[in-house]
């Protein structure tokens, strides 16, 4: 939800977090089938410490209650450090309800770097398509959307280029895999969506992998032919009017 990939955070940061305890009260039970919310949230940043709240409800009901101590510390001396302040901004940012993301839309000599790095981390190293496969002179030509966290990291990425007159094409959606699932992906989707409907597009098509064909769907698309196979992967054509 905070857009932060752990590992690329504390290292930036200069330390690590942590727990110094953690405790829980249980006041009721849960049964088979209930439908349970689980909530956690930043309640206190001392200098170097910090309390995180968190309960399981049923309907409005409290069933479990506990707190999580975190300390910042020095990882290699493991004694404690202050708390930096980018990281007491971020949480108590989340807390008050404030964006933690912001999608940058221009061109490749903008957003390149960016989008580079994203596309060769998901697509290169992680999926193990060929590098040739994965750059092409469309990139000069596309805009090109980026989402950075709030410490300037970038996270997502996306392009958006035309097909046809009147038809858009969106491609090269990553997402960094520390952060899918925090909704930064359609993000991204829905800034590009933006844009070409700015320039007039009347519809945007795309080449989705077949594993991500349910995401693409619960944000408006539809099948457009059969299943086909791109750089060792299964992907399916998908449309939605604009």
């Amino acid at each position: 939800a905070l857009g932060l990939p752990y590992a690329q955070t504390m290292e930036a940061l200069g330390g690590d977090l942590y727990v110094r305890k953690a405790t829980l009260e249980y006041h009721a039970s849960a049964r088979c089938e209930d439908l349970l919310d689980v909530g956690i949230r930043c309640a206190r940043i001392g200098t170097s410490s910090m309390l995180f709240s968190a309960a399981v409800f049923r309907q409005g009901e409290l069933l479990v209650s506990g707190e999580l101590v975190y300390v910042f510390a020095d990882p290699h001396s493991q004694t404690s450090r202050p708390v930096p302040p980018a990281l007491r901004e971020v949480l108590m940012g989340f807390e008050a309800g404030e964006p933690m993301r912001e999608i940058r839309v221009g061109d490749w000599p903008a957003l390149g770097e960016a989008a580079s790095a994203i596309r060769s981390e998901v697509f290169i190293a992680e999926q193990k398509i060929p590098q040739e496969m994965e750059w092409d002179a469309d990139d000069a030509t596309s805009v090109h959307a980026v989402a950075f966290n709030r410490l300037g990291f970038p996270i997502a990425t996306g392009r958006l280029l035309r097909d046809a007159p009147g038809i858009a094409r969106i491609g090269r959606m990553a997402t960094r895999q520390a952060v899918r699932g925090g909704g930064i992906a359609r993000a991204v989707l829905e800034a590009l969506m933006d844009r070409a409907r700015e320039r007039g597009d009347r519809e945007v098509r795309l080449s989705a992998q077949t594993s991500a064909a349910a995401f693409y769907a619960r944000a408006g698309f539809v099948t457009l032919g059969a299943e086909f196979e791109e750089a060792g992967i299964a992907h399916i054509e998908m449309t939605r009017a604009l």
